[in-house]
C-alpha cells in the first residue's frame, strides 16, 4: 500500500489538512454505495485564540449529484484553539458513484467575536486512490 495523500490549505491563520480514504469494507458498489472516510487536522497558526462555530460542505459525485451540508461545530464539538492549538477528527460520507470530491469551510470566532472563515481544500474521493492535491 502506498502513502496516503493529503490536502491542505491555510486561510486567515488556520491550516486545514485532510486525508481521505475509500472504505471498501463498508461500501456496496452493486447497490451504488461508496463509503469514504476523511481525517481532518485543524491547526491555529496565528496569534489569536479561535473557536470553531460552524461548518459548510459541498459534496459532489461523478454522476453529477451535488449536496451541501451545514451545521454547528464538527462531530458534535466546537473546539477552542489557542495559538498553536490543534483539533483532529474523523468523519465519512457516502457517494452513489466511485469518485467525487468535497470542499467547504469552517467559521470561527476570535476572543473579541470577530468571525473568520477557513477554507477546507477541495479533496478527491476515489475508489482508485485519493488523487493529487489541488
Amino acid at each position: 500500500m502506498g502513502q496516503v495523500p493529503f490536502f491542505y490549505k491555510i486561510t486567515d491563520d488556520i491550516r486545514i489538512t485532510v486525508r481521505p480514504a475509500y472504505v471498501e469494507d463498508h461500501s456496496r458498489p452493486a447497490d451504488g454505495k461508496y463509503v469514504f472516510s476523511y481525517a481532518i487536522r485543524i491547526e491555529n497558526v496565528g496569534a489569536d485564540t479561535v473557536q470553531l462555530m460552524t461548518r459548510r460542505w459541498h459534496i459532489w459525485d461523478s454522476i453529477g449529484e451535488a449536496t451541501e451540508v451545514e451545521g454547528e461545530g464538527v462531530v458534535g464539538e466546537q473546539p477552542v484553539l489557542p495559538p498553536g492549538g490543534v483539533h483532529t477528527y474523523e468523519s465519512f460520507c457516502i457517494l452513489k458513484s466511485p469518485s467525487g470530491w468535497m470542499e467547504g469551510y469552517y467559521t470561527f470566532l476570535t476572543d473579541d467575536d470577530a468571525p473568520r472563515e477557513a477554507a477546507v481544500p477541495r479533496f478527491t474521493l476515489s475508489t482508485e486512490g485519493a488523487g493529487e492535491p489541488r
